[in-house]
Order: C-alpha cells, then sequence, then structure tokens
C-alpha cells in the first residue's frame, strides 16, 4: 500500500494531466474502450455530480467520479435487479490510477471515496465494466462489489460493447 495518499476533489487545474493518464491507460489496456477522450465528454461530462483525485507527493496518480446516470441498459438491469429506481443510483465512473501507480491501493482507496459519497448522497453506487477488461474486474470483485449482470451496450457508429454491471457494497465498513 501507499504510505501516503491523498484523495480530494478534483480541480479544474486537474483535466490536461487527467488527459494525459487517460491516454497513457487507454494505449496500454484499451480503456475506455471507445468514445472520444476530452474534456467535455471524458473527464467532465454533464452527467457529473462528483470526481476525485488521488495524489501521491503531489503528483496526480488517479481518478474517479460520480455520475448521475449510465447507458440505460445499465440502468433498466440494476433496477430491476436492486428494485431501486433509476433516480437512486450514482453510477462510479472513469476509474482511472497511473500505471506507476498500480497495487498499492489507488484504485481502492478512490473506490471507498465514491462509494461513500453515494451513500451519503443516499444513493446506492453502481458501475459497468467491459467484459474484456479482467483486471478491472478483478478489482471490482476483490473490493466487495457484486455482479448483477451482464448487457450490451449499444452506440450508433461504434462497434456493441459487452460489459458487466455491478453494484457497490452497501453502507458500513470497507473490506
Amino acid at each position: 500500500m501507499l504510505s501516503v495518499v491523498d484523495i480530494r476533489p478534483r480541480r479544474p487545474s486537474d483535466v490536461d494531466a487527467l488527459l494525459e493518464m487517460a491516454h497513457l491507460v487507454k494505449e496500454l489496456d484499451g480503456y475506455p474502450p471507445r468514445g472520444p477522450l476530452d474534456r467535455s465528454s471524458f473527464v467532465a461530462p454533464p452527467q457529473e455530480v462528483a470526481a476525485w483525485v488521488a495524489e501521491d507527493g503531489g503528483m496526480v496518480v488517479g481518478h474517479v467520479a460520480l455520475h448521475t446516470r449510465g447507458a440505460p441498459v445499465t440502468m433498466s438491469l440494476v433496477s430491476r435487479h436492486a428494485r431501486t429506481e433509476p433516480d437512486e443510483l450514482a453510477v462510479v465512473a472513469r476509474v482511472l490510477v497511473c500505471p506507476t501507480a498500480r497495487r498499492v491501493g489507488v484504485a481502492h482507496a478512490l473506490l471507498v471515496v465514491a462509494v461513500t459519497d453515494a451513500h451519503r448522497r443516499g444513493l446506492l453506487p453502481i458501475l459497468e465494466v467491459a467484459t474484456h477488461l479482467r483486471g478491472a474486474v478483478a478489482l471490482y470483485e476483490s473490493c466487495g462489489w457484486d455482479r448483477a449482470g451482464e448487457v450490451t451496450i449499444e452506440v450508433p457508429d461504434e462497434p456493441d460493447l459487452q460489459c458487466y454491471v455491478y453494484v457497490g457494497p452497501a453502507p458500513g465498513p470497507t473490506r
């Protein structure tokens, strides 16, 4: 684990560094699997309600956000699975960790902050992850996320994307 990792709200001045990290992660891992990597679509989209960064030694090494909505098939699946309304859900999104800061607890710390904030808002945290992103799938499952099912996300002019859909841990002590 990192000896010191600070999680703080994302600032506008973080966006350029986050875009650079997103391009590096996409090249290495294929995440995100599609769509533009830009300020308004990826780092700070309109559906975002909160976002945080992880810092180590003053450098941004990770990111996570909460969104009010995800793909309609995701929202529908979780609504049925959890017997809740879509407006009672918070989508944990844009989980990024710099490759040099992996396997030391950054992603876990970011997830804890996002889940805690979702619960504070009275919302159920959920997420979707492309089925081929095995490292991310392993992370979410090791952090206590419950797989609710699988969906196919269709976007015009893009290949269909198979995703697992997860419901976050219940409020209380984290693992």
